[in-house]
């Protein structure tokens, strides 16, 4: 037990010293050696600096104090962790013409129920983080998350070369 304790704990802070050491200098990297810097980190540490940015550039856009910026951190890995748990149950088929109008009216019905609780956990969030922020910080959170995603839609399908080949999840 203790040797498993130990080693979650040093790989935890390598994680944060590659963290820091990325972050520090990744003004100053060319694109290329921001490229590989990325590729030369475990899924793990990928996803650990992708959330960080977006931690990070959440906090500066809508400018939270720096005494609720932890707290603020917490309850924004919480929202983005319930927001991705609720988007992985919806299973997109990408052969819509294959099926038949039943399943169609299904696949679609399971979206919208999808949906409404991505909606309905964007409610109960909202109230969560007026306790910290303001309601205007919260719609400019809210916005910046969509700024944030079509970026990324843009840059996937800028990859692919075939933007009509993209499908978006609710």
């Amino acid at each position: 037990m203790k040797k498993t304790v130990f080693a979650v704990a040093a790989l935890f802070f390598t994680f944060q010293l590659s963290f820091a050491q990325h972050r520090n200098n990744w003004k100053s990297m060319k694109p290329d050696e921001r490229k590989q810097a990325i590729q030369k980190m475990n899924p793990e540490q990928r996803m650990g600096l992708l959330q960080q940015f977006r931690e990070d550039m959440v906090i500066s856009e809508l400018e939270v104090p720096q005494d609720d910026q932890e707290e603020f951190k917490t309850l924004y890995a919480e929202y983005q962790e319930k927001q991705n748990s609720i988007k992985s149950k919806f299973k997109s088929e990408n052969t819509y013409e294959n099926m038949t109008d039943a399943q169609a009216k299904q696949q679609l019905n399971e979206s919208f129920e999808i949906g409404q609780q991505l909606l309905d956990n964007r409610k109960i969030y909202a109230d969560k983080f007026m306790k910290l922020i303001t309601p205007q910080q919260v719609l400019r959170m809210y916005q910046t998350e969509g700024k944030m995603r079509n970026k990324i839609l843009d840059r996937k399908q800028d990859g692919r070369g075939n933007p009509s080949s993209q499908s978006r999840r609710p």
